[in-house]
């Protein structure tokens, strides 16, 4: 697994072998970012589930200026260590061992609004991409024009709406899709 794009394209990235961490293809990740182009330039990048941090690795070699990479599973914080010292240890990307909403709360609570949080909760467990999604809809964790992407199984149907959060796009890709969702307030159009 490599970085697609960027400062750091074409550097390596480990991954743990088996089902404990499911990254996000490389065709997907350029998919993903083809999509959000150049708008991830100066951007709030948060990265849930972070499994090997490929996503937000991403991020940040496309230019964005924060990276949350927020994780529960130890041995994929022990993963992440080692791709961020890998590049270098930037010191714009801070690792957070914690679930997903304690992550995010802790982020807000810092004050920090992201453009772009992306979600990959492990696949089959709706509940929990459920609460994340209900519970980061209803924070002040987002930027107006922001997005909040969820990768899941192309058979998966997310939700239309969270609460003022309206999907905005869904992008199908092979057995994964991702769904962009958008502040339906934010008079701006977009994904």
């Amino acid at each position: 697994m490599r970085i697609i794009g960027g400062i750091f394209r074409g550097r390596g990235l480990k991954t743990l072998p088996g089902p404990t961490i499911r990254p996000t293809s490389e065709r997907l990740r350029e998919s993903l970012f083809d999509v959000l182009g150049d708008s991830v330039r100066g951007a709030v990048f948060v990265d849930c589930y972070a499994g090997s941090g490929a996503v937000g690795l991403e991020a940040l070699s496309r230019g964005a200026e924060q990276v949350f990479l927020i994780e529960e599973d130890g041995s994929a914080q022990r993963l992440i260590e080692r791709n961020l010292a890998a590049l270098g240890s930037p010191r714009n990307v801070v690792l957070l061992r914690a679930s997903a909403r304690r992550g995010l709360r802790r982020i807000e609570e810092q004050g920090v609004r992201a453009r772009f949080c992306f979600l990959d909760p492990p696949y089959g467990s709706p509940r929990e991409r459920e609460q994340t999604l209900r519970w980061l809809s209803t924070g002040k964790g987002m930027e107006p024009g922001g997005l909040i992407i969820v990768q899941h199984g192309r058979k998966e149907s997310p939700e239309e709406t969270l609460g003022p959060w309206k999907r905005a796009r869904v992008l199908i890709q092979g057995s994964n899709a991702l769904t962009f969702y958008r502040d339906s307030s934010d008079a701006r159009a977009g994904a």
